[in-house]
């Protein structure tokens, strides 16, 4: 794991392997971590790039509010001092949301992207209510809170398979300073709706989803896949919103194949 500075704050990342560039966001209370298993396999034929988001992981807080802009941001100046030219770009969950950012602000950047448990629209005014009340619980008890969250985001009825990946996930989310907790709620909770990015983009985009994902609209989520002008998508019957960790190879294989068809 190496870092950089930005803004004067220390962002880390992880740079393996050699080739066309694919770059790797984790979602939120997630780390680079996540994609240890993907890394490793890509690596052997792509340079992947991992990236701490402010306030996760290693990375230290930039702001009080890390919108997906400021996100953003924070990432093309990664890349730059890395020297990447252009890149596939994959985020999942609240990294989809930095990513159709990016896609919106720096597509010269992109050879396309994916979106992965991820979508394109912003919080209703009830889904920005709940991001203000989850704040408080944060203030409160953030262990609390993560305790509950992270197992949320699986089926209940795998819970004891993943039970390691679960306690994981909470313990590397556990280190977490509060204030970077909030800091991503605060920035989901006013993220753009970015319905029109997909609708515009030239680029292709690739569509992981879960059909037992809690946290997506799935009533939204045939609406969303129909905007590109070229898109794939690979629909997980059985999988909630950790494909990564629910069904790690068919994931994996997915952005592998549409990694060599676009760069």
């Amino acid at each position: 794991m190496q870092a950089i500075k930005y803004k004067k704050k220390n962002i880390f990342y992880t740079d393996k392997g050699k080739g066309k560039t694919i770059v790797l966001i984790h979602g939120f209370t997630e780390t680079l971590e996540i994609w240890n298993r993907f890394t490793k396999k890509l690596s052997k034929k792509y340079r992947v790039i991992a990236i701490d988001l402010p306030g996760h992981g290693n990375s230290e807080c930039l702001e009080n509010v890390h919108t997906m802009d400021l996100m953003t941001d924070m990432i093309f100046g990664v890349l730059k001092k890395l020297k990447v030219m252009k890149c596939l770009m994959v985020g999942h969950s609240m990294g989809g949301y930095v990513t159709l950012s990016f896609a919106a602000k720096y597509p010269e950047k992109l050879k396309g992207f994916s979106l992965f448990h991820s979508h394109c629209f912003a919080d209703s005014p009830a889904e920005q209510e709940n991001r203000n009340r989850t704040i408080a619980v944060v203030n409160q008890d953030k262990f609390t809170y993560l305790a509950q969250f992270i197992p949320s985001l699986f089926p209940v009825d795998v819970h004891k398979k993943f039970s390691k990946d679960i306690e994981l996930l909470i313990r590397r989310a556990s280190k977490m300073e509060k204030k970077g907790v909030v800091a991503a709620l605060e920035g989901m909770k006013i993220r753009k709706d970015q319905s029109e990015v997909l609708s515009k983009t030239k680029l292709p985009v690739l569509f992981i989803l879960g059909q037992k994902d809690s946290k997506a609209p799935m009533a939204r989520l045939w609406e969303m896949i129909a905007l590109p002008a070229l898109s794939e998508t690979l629909l997980l019957r059985e999988c909630g919103h950790m494909g990564y960790i629910e069904y790690p190879e068919e994931t994996c294989e997915a952005i592998a194949t549409f990694a060599k068809r676009i760069l």
